[in-house]
């Protein structure tokens, strides 16, 4: 809940998903998309340009409220991943944005079968900067508020806020042996985003390690890769920031059908 405290920020620099991931998330026909944690929007409006009817759940008012500013033609609901207001196979697909790994997967994935229908998309995405490329995933290890080697960071914060994307369970949606979900795949799509030096570290102030941090070290940790950023990019303009967004499918299998006597 530490989001809402920003929301304003948030909405503002966090970077929207790449229309190109959306598109391959959402299954053809698609009527009814949910987005769970859906924060302030950014993949709700993504939804929206191409599926007749979104309902956006989101856990905190702070954020609800500049998700509806935004988005006023949207049903936004208060809910979680664990509990979602949304009747029984009601959905063509639900989605998730840079939230899964703040769920109870085996809670989660149960709530989600429930609302779609039967061949229903349950769909995963993480949108950030592309820490496969060096000077990205070395300026994030320095804005590390404690300045935590890489590898501390990587286990000890969640999958959005890690330093090390190479890691295998970094981004990776896994569930209960259910049998709720099949055809799964997945798929990761890379662009850029022009940004100047102040709003890349303003971005980076909208993570939750730095958002819980003290002033102090918050500062510091923002003071430290400013550092780095103008070292590397002097003129001061500018710079296309790597960005990649990470996906995962999976289509929601029949229900069973109630034995006759």
């Amino acid at each position: 809940m530490s989001f809402g405290a920003i929301a304003a920020d948030y909405d503002r620099l966090r970077p929207s998903p790449p229309q190109e991931a959306v598109s391959w998330l959402v299954p053809a026909g698609c009527q009814i998309a949910v987005d769970v944690g859906a924060g302030t929007g950014l993949l709700t409006r993504a939804l929206a340009r191409t599926v007749a009817h979104v309902f956006a759940v989101e856990p905190d008012e702070r954020m609800r409220a500049v998700l509806h500013a935004r988005s006023p033609d949207v049903t936004v609901l208060e809910g979680t991943g664990e509990e979602i207001p949304m009747p029984d196979a009601s959905a063509d697909g639900v989605f998730v944005s840079s939230a899964w790994h703040w769920m109870d997967p085996d809670r989660a994935a149960g709530e989600i079968g429930r609302v779609l229908r039967d061949g229903g998309r349950f769909g995963v995405i993480w949108t950030s900067r592309d820490r496969q490329v060096g000077w990205v995933r070395e300026l994030d290890s320095l804005r590390e508020p404690d300045q935590r080697s890489a590898a501390a960071a990587d286990e000890a914060a969640p999958a959005d806020e890690a330093a090390d994307t190479t890691r295998p369970r970094q981004r990776e949606v896994t569930l209960p042996q259910t049998g709720l979900f099949g055809n799964i795949e997945t798929a990761s799509f890379s662009f850029s985003r022009p940004m100047t030096i102040d709003a890349l570290i303003d971005m980076l102030a909208t993570y939750s390690g730095l958002i819980t941090a003290s002033p102090q070290s918050r500062a510091a940790g923002l003071a430290r890769a400013r550092a780095v950023i103008q070292e590397r990019f002097p003129d001061g303009g500018e710079i296309d920031v790597p960005m990649r967004a990470w996906c995962w499918r999976a289509d929601r299998t029949r229900r069973a059908v109630p034995a006759a006597f």
